[in-house]
């Protein structure tokens, strides 16, 4: 069984290694003249796009298969001050260029758009609002030259007083979005409101695939073991290779907020029962020490019995 490791976002390992550079409304709104606007804008997506580019030719050098881009990559991208802005045809060799590059060393690309977006609101400007988030990170993937397939990570959202209501109003809105936002879209469990089991449930339903995260399922669970979970998971992945999160926990008091680094110890029991169903997966590491915890963990986990290394960034078990 083949398991694959990456990271999110930002690289320790480069100079400069964080795509994440933006500007504050504030400071955008005080610039009177709209081509001095789009300018300073224009000139931040350049160089989160050229850091990006070396992001992932890094990765290639270090066989890391699996990437999550960063979802602040086109600056206030979804905000008033830029609307309008048609980044993805300005920008449209750089954004291809970085698709073919992905493709041909063979990482795996995914985003995550952020808490705030939730499906399953009853707020209607709250609504309005995550749906230009998901049409933004569709349009930057359609920009890569990725066709729909999983590749957007998405909580259920919150309770709202009732967890049925809400996850009814959830399938509901989910149905309503476009296509090609639909198909690319994984949803995964947290660790205040939905358990893994809940999103089984749902994912059935709506025939999502389901990105386990294990820190949360450790977080939030009624008595379910992953051993039991992990084959009905992996069957909403149909023929796609499944995913999974994994993270620590930062402290005993602070255990929903992520580590520096991966406790290896709090891995291996998934892995243990994982590996009874012998089905390849990949592992998204959401560490505080990105790419250094990820080169950390397989130093780990190549010391442990019965695992081999076989690349920078991946195991056979």
């Amino acid at each position: 069984m083949l398991i694959r490791f990456g990271y999110v976002a930002i690289a320790f390992g480069i100079k400069e290694g964080s795509p994440n550079k933006t500007v504050t409304v504030k400071k955008l709104s005080k610039l009177e003249n709209a081509e001095v606007k789009l300018d300073l804008l224009r000139k931040i997506l350049r160089q989160n796009l050229e850091t990006t580019r070396r992001i992932l030719l890094y990765n290639q050098a270090h066989n890391i298969h699996l990437y999550r881009l960063t979802s602040k990559l086109v600056p206030l991208a979804t905000h008033p001050e830029a609307e309008g802005w048609d980044y993805c045809s300005e920008f449209k060799e750089e954004f291809a260029d970085l698709g073919r590059l992905a493709r041909e060393s063979h990482c795996r690309l995914s985003a995550h758009p952020d808490h705030f977006t939730l499906l399953n609101s009853p707020k209607s400007d709250v609504l309005a609002a995550s749906l230009r988030e998901l049409k933004y990170h569709d349009s930057i993937f359609r920009a890569l030259g990725y066709p729909p397939s999983p590749q957007l990570v998405l909580h259920a959202g919150g309770m709202y007083k009732n967890k049925k209501q809400s996850l009814d109003r959830f399938c509901r809105e989910f149905a309503a979005l476009p296509d090609t936002i639909r198909q690319r879209i994984i949803i995964e469990n947290d660790d205040k409101v939905y358990t893994a089991a809940d999103i089984l449930s749902l994912c059935k339903k709506l025939g999502a695939p389901l990105v386990l995260d294990v820190h949360h399922h450790n977080c939030l669970n009624n008595g379910e073991e992953l051993s039991e979970l992990w084959s009905e998971i992996v069957s909403t992945w149909g023929d796609v290779r499944p995913k999974i999160h994994i993270s620590s926990p930062k402290s005993e008091k602070d255990r929903r907020s992520h580590a520096e680094l991966i406790n290896v110890k709090s891995l291996l029991p998934f892995l243990s029962a994982a590996s009874k169903l012998d089905r390849d997966f990949d592992v998204m590491i959401e560490a505080k020490g990105k790419d250094r915890a990820l080169f950390t963990l397989l130093d780990e986990l190549e010391r442990t019995p019965g695992i081999k290394r076989v690349e920078e960034a991946a195991i056979i078990i």
